[in-house]
């Protein structure tokens, strides 16, 4: 079993290519291109290093204040 350092770039065989956004001993959190992030125990998630870029994040505007009106 290996445990994968956040921002390794994994192959999950269900999911397919992501980056690991925490790991522990019990738990690794992966956030998948295609799929968004999952949750999988450790001991039993079958990973592989890939190779593979992460497809860029859209950037995303800042959210307006609550209670803001328009004039």
């Amino acid at each position: 079993m290996r445990l994968f350092a956040p921002g390794d770039r994994v192959l999950q065989p269900q999911y397919g290519h992501g980056t690991v956004s925490k790991a522990d001993e019990y738990h690794t959190w992966i956030d998948f291109d295609e799929h968004g992030p999952r949750m999988f125990s450790t001991a039993r998630c079958r990973l592989e290093a890939s190779a593979t870029l992460a497809p860029p994040k859209p950037v995303r505007s800042p959210r307006k204040a609550k209670g803001a009106t328009k004039k």
